[in-house]
């Protein structure tokens, strides 16, 4: 885990160094973020305590909220996603589209990267939300569940990429706006 946050780091730092380069080399002005970015933040902020809480249930041993926090965090994934193909809408409807400058590319190439990032963890949450809801029926199978060991590292491990993707996003809007507000 610590290569992969390390790897994807550095590729977002490159990115991030390379939309400088790109933008003052060529006197682009930077580009304003819809909306959407700001709510999406939220959005993953909100998925990042859910899955925070089911850590916590899952150590409790708290079934309902365990499956609970799982199911919101897929939803709040599901419905970042969704928000940020209407982000890309906003920028292509506002005139910032992908062959435009290479800034505009560099927005589009980012968050489409982090979206990829996203959907690569998807499938772990669904895994683990299937998981919950077929092996946690009866009082023996739930204690078994939780008391598995290999279960909580895998879940620790997803807490850890969840939040770092959190981070990340946070990092990238961050870094739009100070190009936007104060270097324009």
């Amino acid at each position: 885990m610590s290569l992969l946050i390390a790897g994807v780091t550095f590729l977002f730092l490159a990115f991030s160094g390379s939309y400088i380069y790109t933008r003052v080399q060529a006197d682009i002005p930077p580009i304003k973020l819809p909306t959407l970015f700001y709510i999406n933040t939220l959005v993953l902020l909100a998925s990042s305590h859910t899955i925070t809480r089911c850590k916590r249930a899952y150590r409790e041993d708290d079934t309902k909220q365990y499956q609970l926090m799982l199911a919101g965090s897929l939803a709040l994934s599901l419905i970042f996603l969704v928000a940020q193909i209407f982000a890309w809408i906003q920028l292509f409807t506002s005139g910032i589209l992908v062959n435009q400058s290479n800034t505009a590319s560099f927005v589009y190439l980012i968050s489409a990267v982090h979206f990829a990032h996203v959907i690569a963890g998807i499938p772990f949450l669904g895994l683990f939300l299937f998981t919950a809801y077929k092996r946690m029926k009866e009082p023996v199978s739930v204690l078994v569940y939780f008391s598995d060991p290999d279960k909580s590292r895998k879940l620790r491990l997803l807490t850890i990429y969840w939040h770092f993707l959190d981070a990340l996003w946070i990092y990238l809007v961050i870094f739009f706006a100070v190009n936007y507000y104060v270097f324009s």
